[in-house]
């Protein structure tokens, strides 16, 4: 079985893709534990409700984030690391000892890098006209959004589409993409 550790910000979900393929046998993981930087991340709740080990480290709480956030994700033997909203860079030294994944909003190499997450993804996509846009899931490396890409799926815009409406239907794309991506990497 694959122990996964999943790095999340807020909702997390990424985690509730995951945990559902967890619990339905559509992926042979573990979810071994869920660290987030906002000791008010709703994922935090979740799962501890399903009894997975959470954590929250940030400056406030530690004094070497990215060590002590090594340090955890070697002692939980993690396999893959997932980011699941995760709004914090990964430093180098963690993105070379671990396979972390991420998902990102749009087809990358379009609409990535900094300060290119959530709504203002969507709203540039928009204003843009673009026909088409998508989630992208992909390795993550030194650089923002940079990482090989493991898959994309796509879907066209309405003629009336919004930001909002946008991001909702992403969200959906993205459910399905995350666990795809794994079947891919865990073949």
């Amino acid at each position: 079985m694959t122990k996964i550790a999943i790095l999340a910000s807020h909702n997390g979900s990424g985690y509730d893709a995951l945990f559902k393929a967890q619990i339905l046998g559509d992926l042979d993981i573990e979810i071994v534990l869920v660290i987030s930087n906002n000791t008010n991340a709703k994922v935090l709740e979740k799962a501890r409700l399903n009894n997975i080990d959470i954590t929250v480290i940030n400056s406030k709480t530690s004094l070497h984030v990215d060590k002590d956030i090594d340090e955890l994700l070697q002692k939980y033997e993690a396999d893959y690391v997932f980011l699941s909203g995760y709004m914090k860079k990964i430093s180098p030294s963690t993105s070379k000892k671990f396979k972390i994944i991420n998902s990102h909003p749009s087809l990358l190499p379009l609409y990535g890098g900094t300060g290119m997450y959530g709504k203002f993804v969507h709203e540039a996509v928009i204003n843009a006209k673009e026909k088409y846009s998508g989630v992208s899931i992909h390795f993550v490396d030194a650089e923002f959004d940079s990482g090989e890409i493991i898959l994309q799926k796509k879907l066209k815009l309405e003629e009336d589409e919004t930001a909002l409406s946008l991001e909702s239907r992403i969200k959906q794309l993205e459910k399905i993409a995350i666990v795809e991506a794994f079947k891919i990497c865990l073949k």
